[in-house]
């Protein structure tokens, strides 16, 4: 060592830390200016006492401290680049999921739609089916079997229970039926009476002018004899 000139030693820890600034920006640097002979302080020989210089380390190994270096550096680009890759691929799954569920409720709209249009299609062709009143025969007198076989082919078949019911509880099939105390006539038990007229002259002796006044009564303000009835089981009129 010439006396007067300055010079540093680089440690070999302080080397790995200050190659790999990239990824930590740490540095650490051992060294010893000196401007004279004297010999360091004992300070100074604390501190670097435990640590490796790199000029103490042969040529031929220091090339391989300044690869372990860079291996340092390429293992912490490695874990950042593992990191970046699962948020990314957590951001697509989190978008797929979501367009999974927009499609999902988009079919089962779609289902449900098709769904109604199949009904009321049903619906309506079991309307077109039944038969007007003015299509039957009029009769002096008429069974009960009669009037029902009528009011089948007047009601839509899964309709049919529901209108049956409220006939059943209101006059028992008897389209003659009267009420003593308020008038009410009838196999709907219409009060008045006359309101029936609107669905036919003959409201009075024919059960099949009857049926059509109590079928569209129910409809108008109902949806259909099953809201009628379930009104009716609620309330016991309708």
């Amino acid at each position: 060592m010439l006396e007067g000139n300055r010079v540093s030693r680089i440690s070999v820890r302080g080397f790995a830390v200050a190659s790999a600034t990239a990824v930590t920006t740490v540095g650490a640097v051992v060294g010893v200016a000196s401007g004279s002979t004297q010999q360091p302080s004992n300070d100074f020989e604390a501190t670097a006492g435990d640590a490796t210089l790199l000029a103490d380390i042969p040529a031929g190994q220091q090339a391989q401290v300044q690869t372990a270096s860079l291996t340092q550096q390429a293992d912490a680009q490695a874990i950042a680049a593992d990191a970046a890759a699962k948020k990314s691929a957590e951001e697509s799954a989190r978008k797929q999921a979501a367009e999974d569920a927009i499609a999902k409720q988009k079919a089962a709209e779609k289902a449900e739609q098709e769904a109604k249009e199949r009904k009321e299609a049903e619906e309506a062709a079991s309307r077109s089916a039944t038969r007007d009143a003015s299509s039957f025969d009029v009769q002096g007198s008429y069974t009960i079997a009669q009037i029902q076989a009528m009011a089948r082919q007047m009601v839509s078949s899964d309709q049919f229970q529901c209108f049956s019911n409220i006939v059943d509880h209101e006059s028992s099939w008897n389209y003659k039926a009267v009420n003593a105390s308020s008038g009410a006539y009838g196999l709907f038990q219409a009060l008045p009476g006359s309101k029936m007229s609107s669905a036919g002259a003959d409201w009075q002796t024919n059960p099949a002018t009857q049926i059509k006044w109590g079928l569209n009564y129910m409809n108008d303000r109902y949806g259909s004899p099953c809201g009628a009835w379930s009104f009716w089981q609620a309330n016991h009129w309708y």
